[in-house]
């Protein structure tokens, strides 16, 4: 593919560049693969994205260059803001007063995540440092994976809600425990207030950014309509803002975008009207960042021993999640079967991953490129094999209105007749 660049190099100059030619290309066909492998097989077009990206960084595709940095950091910083805004939107805080074993469900799979990962790597001889990091790491869930298998499938429904709200919750701790990690990587911790200062500065910062956020839009609608196209854009160009100040400050991007949308969620509890109006802008957006990580991803140096780690922290991770959504299920509401579905429902890994490992490759030069030849293969792998479970569990869970696999031709997709 490079050889291939090089020649169209000496006679294509378009005015964006080349690398504007090559995404251009590249996601006309992860669009197109997304369409065709959901309307024929009925899986989500995520996979679709996944396996195009892939293919591109296996032959070599030189648009995406790790570590990430510049305008492809920011645009997957931006992809996992929206993200993160919307689904923080989904959390209303009252609902763990009434519910609190929502809460605990959510901290006993990714407490047990992180130890069942960590603990594997050791015992597979992995130095604790970077077992301790991609611990951290597969905590997080993927938000973003889930929410497309839940538009793609049409799935509503106990399971798939708790399931959105426990990978939202998960993606938080990851978020602020890296965060702070990354920074303090070959710092040696003495006491409890030097582990924990880190944290509390990564939060801090997150929570006045995310209420700065959340109070600028409240007092948006308070003068503007919910539906209105320019809501919609105020939203998006201030999520941008935030995202680009954030980490500047010493927060995370992310984060405060996650905790804005909790925080507007409380100040307006109506149901958000905006979101329909996000249009295909942001759904470019979301599909422009699966198919960067699975490119990224794909880059990555595969051999016999990493795909070892590879599969161990698949089999714990997943373990955990399920085990942890069981163990505090008693007086959750749900049945036990559903809370099975419901961890295999967090299966996927996927941006806010890789956004993880980014910051302890940028931190360290040395554990950093350690990490990421163990992390990124596993995110690969569950970007395209997590969205596949996620929506086998959709189905078990009976929460999709939409049979597996649609009848050859039907008309239009329900999501694409709304436009």
């Amino acid at each position: 593919m490079n050889e291939i660049m090089a020649i169209w190099a000496d006679w294509i100059k378009p005015s964006a560049g080349l690398p504007t030619v090559q995404w251009s290309l590249l996601l006309a066909v992860a669009a197109a693969a997304g369409h065709l492998l959901q309307r024929h097989a009925g899986l989500p077009k995520v996979v679709g994205y996944s396996l195009v990206g892939t293919i591109a960084g296996l032959a070599g595709f030189s648009g995406a260059v790790w570590p990430l940095q510049g305008v492809a950091l920011f645009l997957l910083e931006l992809g996992v803001s929206v993200v993160l805004f919307e689904a923080g939107g989904r959390i209303a805080l009252r609902w763990f007063r009434h519910n609190p074993m929502v809460l605990l469900q959510s901290l006993a799979e990714s407490v047990l995540t992180a130890l069942f990962v960590f603990y594997v790597l050791r015992w597979m001889d992995v130095r604790a440092p970077v077992a301790e990091a991609v611990a951290l790491i597969a905590m997080a869930a993927s938000p973003a994976v889930l929410s497309r298998v839940m538009m793609d499938t049409q799935a509503t429904g106990p399971v798939t809600e708790r399931a959105m709200v426990l990978s939202t919750l998960s993606t938080f701790y990851a978020l602020t425990l890296v965060s702070a990690r990354a920074g303090t990587m070959h710092r040696p911790h003495t006491d409890v207030v030097a582990t924990l200062y880190p944290v509390a500065v990564v939060l801090g910062i997150s929570i006045v950014v995310g209420a700065v956020l959340a109070l600028v839009l409240r007092m948006a609608l308070r003068a503007m309509s919910p539906t209105s196209e320019n809501t919609t854009i105020l939203l998006v160009t201030l999520i941008a803002a935030g995202t680009a100040l954030a980490a500047h400050f010493g927060g995370s991007a992310p984060l405060a975008a996650l905790l804005g949308g909790v925080l507007l969620k409380q100040l307006n509890p109506r149901p958000w009207a905006w979101t329909r109006q996000l249009g295909s802008a942001v759904s470019l957006l979301t599909m422009l960042m699966f198919v960067l990580v699975s490119v990224v991803a794909a880059k990555a140096d595969w051999n016999p021993a990493v795909a070892g780690l590879v599969l161990a922290i698949v089999a714990a991770r997943g373990v955990a999640k399920v085990g942890g959504v069981l163990l505090a299920n008693w007086g959750s509401g749900t049945s036990w079967r559903q809370a099975v579905w419901m961890g295999c429902a967090m299966s996927p890994m996927s941006s806010v991953a890789l956004l993880l490992v980014s910051q302890f490759v940028a931190s360290s030069l040395t554990l950093g490129p350690r990490i990421a030849s163990i992390a990124l293969p596993a995110i690969l792998l569950m970007e395209v094999l997590g969205a596949i479970i996620a929506t086998f569990a959709i189905y078990r869970a009976g929460e999709s209105s939409k049979p597996w696999a649609p009848r050859r031709g039907a008309g239009a997709e329900p999501g694409e007749a709304r436009g």
